[in-house]
């Protein structure tokens, strides 16, 4: 079993510490890793992608001592392959007219459902309003208010965005008491990732009062924000 000791060390390095074993323990076949730790933030950040790259993850915390132990799961097994048979030929309905005949394939025939859409940006927000000027400078209540109706607005999109990412004082929308948690929570259930910086979580001291979206770290956030088309920073 491969151990990572990423005790004393602060986000991203644990996760980039632990992403950098997987790959090692991959080319060797190694199949567990643990994970020595002694920070919650990078615990979450690390639980949440050895479970993304396919272990089973068990923690104990021990007056906080932080052991993360971790387990290459089963490969599910293979799907039986059927042969797939021809479709049949479309059925001809003959329309005549005064003028011509012509051949039609019937209108009653479903058509083919659209693929799903996805977001083509991400969003990087750093604070909780709306509308700043050069000097930094802005009216508080109506900056909030443009920001909540600016999260309201993005679960009625066709296509929302890839993710929404909360830095610095951005992720207190995320606060469960907040006016913008539930269009948060929205946007999740369109399959909007929803990352809480966690550095930023633990420096206002509110990881236990966030309700919506899931705590992250840097590495993770840059990856997927530069997964979309374009990246709009509020």
């Amino acid at each position: 079993m491969k151990t990572v000791n990423a005790r004393g060390k602060a986000c991203p390095d644990p996760a980039a510490a632990v992403k950098a074993a997987i790959k090692a323990a991959a080319k060797l076949g190694e199949t567990e890793l643990e994970v020595l730790l002694d920070n919650p933030v990078s615990a979450s950040s690390v639980m949440r992608l050895l479970e993304s790259s396919g272990f089973t993850v068990q923690l104990k915390d021990d007056n906080g001592a932080i052991m993360i132990t971790a387990r290459k799961g089963e490969q599910p097994p293979k799907p039986i392959a059927f042969k797939k048979l021809p479709d049949p030929p479309p059925q001809e309905v003959w329309i005549t007219s005064r003028t011509q005949a012509a051949r039609a394939v019937p209108t009653d025939v479903a058509a083919p459902a659209p693929e799903p859409s996805s977001g083509t940006f991400s969003i990087l927000i750093t604070g909780q309003t709306l509308g700043r000027d050069q000097d930094n400078q802005g009216n508080q209540e109506l900056g909030e208010a443009l920001m909540k109706n600016f999260l309201g607005a993005l679960p009625q999109m066709e296509r929302p965005p890839l993710a929404v990412a909360l830095m610095n004082g951005g992720v207190k929308l995320a606060l469960y008491d907040s006016s913008s948690c539930d269009h948060l929570k929205n946007l999740e259930k369109k399959g909007v990732s929803i990352l809480i910086c966690g550095t930023c979580a633990n420096h206002f001291n509110i990881m236990d009062q966030i309700g919506a979206g899931s705590i992250s770290h840097m590495s993770e956030i840059i990856e997927t924000l530069n997964r979309a088309g374009k990246i709009m920073t509020l």
